[in-house]
């Protein structure tokens, strides 16, 4: 497998006047944009090396790995470098949150604009890690957490019932059904893959391996 080291030239970046470039994280799975932070060459030098961010601190002056007075790390999966060179995106698996004060997985958490719907796609992977934290962290009462303790038999058996539900609806002229069962059919099969240990990043890359 190669490594990161031979995908990402250091010297392809081009860094501003203050030696820095912004460099945008963003969750590999889920799409989620984490933070925008800045690194200077021995940051990017670090991260590449070791296959973890570091980041440059602007007010501190100083070069450090991400969260690591917290346990925090994101694992770089892949990096791309914006046209001109002035930009990077690193897509990564990000352990902890990206905010530690207000242990945020993500910064970006207040929306000024736009509903939530609009998200799009983006929304898949926020449910497979919204699911996976009530696996890991189950909530008395709550009904995520009381799928898993029934196991993958009783969340298998939901996927069924709702698939022929959303059969069903699929038959009626109204949309709002469909939408309603569709949304049921999803969430509980996103359950069951959260039990299997199956992530959603699998399940595309099948998807694009028959779609060649």
């Amino acid at each position: 497998m190669a490594t990161m080291k031979d995908k990402w030239n250091v010297g392809e970046l081009k860094f501003d006047e203050n030696g820095l470039i912004p460099v945008i994280a963003q969750d590999y799975e889920s799409g989620e944009v984490l933070l925008l932070a800045y690194m200077n060459e021995e940051a990017a030098k670090k991260t590449v090396e070791t296959g973890y961010t570091h980041y440059y601190d602007v007010e501190q002056k100083v070069v450090d790995t991400f969260g690591a007075s917290l346990g925090n790390t994101q694992k770089v999966k892949a990096a791309f470098l914006e046209n001109g060179g002035k930009a990077l995106l690193l897509k990564v698996q990000q352990n902890g949150n990206a905010d530690p004060e207000d242990k945020s997985f993500s910064c970006f958490t207040e929306q000024i604009k736009g509903d939530y719907k609009d998200i799009g796609g983006e929304m898949f992977g926020r449910l497979q890690r919204i699911v996976g934290e009530y696996k890991k962290n189950p909530e008395d009462g709550g009904y995520t957490s009381f799928l898993f303790a029934r196991g993958v038999d009783r969340i298998g058996k939901k996927v069924g019932e709702e698939a022929v539900e959303f059969v069903i609806a699929s038959k009626n002229p109204e949309k709002e059904g469909v939408v309603n069962e569709a949304a049921d059919l999803l969430y509980h099969v996103m359950v069951l893959l959260s039990a299997r240990g199956v992530k959603l990043s699998e399940v595309c890359a099948e998807l694009c391996k028959r779609n060649r």
